[in-house]
């Protein structure tokens, strides 16, 4: 009598997420006639065009991420803690998820209480240009970001080796919390990273909508190509 094979885990597919970090993609995203699941504002490069982005922003067809990068995950124009406060809280009730670093959760505490009381989903996220952390580490920020409030765990990390982007598939199938995760590389596998962390469990998967500058971020319609989103 032979073993019966179990069944392949399947996770469900991804939403896309829409990255606007500048004027060009706020218009790009307008004209969209098929918009991906969500789209992010990179507050910390919109800050220049604020108030333009304030008077688009009702015609974009699409849920919003908002978030105000850390200077150092990446963040654009030296924003200080109060500044980038500032900017999530005016579009907090613009939002359907705020996206915080975890570096940054014990400053935003009470932001993200407001979040929480107001329906506002909750994003805490961890970015690592340089390399990836083994997933024994990862895993520890994820209970961390769980005891913050979080709703999704995000990572980004540097990924130029097998190596590298064997950590994050086994942080992303073998997690120890019940917490979503959100997960990609940048680099130089960064593109296969995305698409396969896409069918690995992956909640959230960032595309461009423009030129990115982000080595191994694809864009809209090439994700879409592999059947997803």
């Amino acid at each position: 009598m032979t073993a019966r094979k179990s069944p392949k885990k399947r996770w469900p597919l991804p939403r896309l997420v829409g990255v606007i970090r500048s004027r060009g993609d706020l218009d790009f995203a307008i004209r969209m006639r098929k918009p991906p699941g969500l789209f992010e504002l990179r507050l910390d490069h919109l800050v220049l065009i604020i108030d333009e982005l304030e008077n688009k922003l009702p015609r974009l067809r699409a849920p919003l991420i908002v978030t105000a990068r850390h200077p150092r995950e990446g963040g654009a124009n030296r924003l200080s803690i109060q500044q980038r406060r500032d900017l999530l809280l005016r579009y907090l009730p613009r939002a359907q998820y705020v996206d915080v670093e975890l570096r940054s959760a014990a400053d935003f505490r009470s932001l993200l209480e407001m979040a929480r009381r107001k329906n506002v989903r909750r994003i805490v996220s961890f970015h690592n240009l340089k390399s990836t952390p083994d997933s024994r580490s990862l895993r520890v920020r994820a209970r961390t970001a769980k005891s913050f409030g979080a709703d999704i765990f995000k990572v980004a990390t540097r990924t130029d080796t097998p190596v590298q982007l064997a950590q994050l598939l086994d942080f992303t199938t073998n997690k120890d919390v019940d917490l979503a995760v959100s997960v990609m590389g940048i680099g130089k596998l960064g593109a296969i990273s995305r698409v396969l962390l896409a069918y690995c469990g992956s909640a959230l998967i960032y595309v461009s909508l423009g030129e990115s500058d982000i080595e191994g971020q694809l864009s809209l319609e090439q994700l879409r190509a592999f059947g997803i989103g």
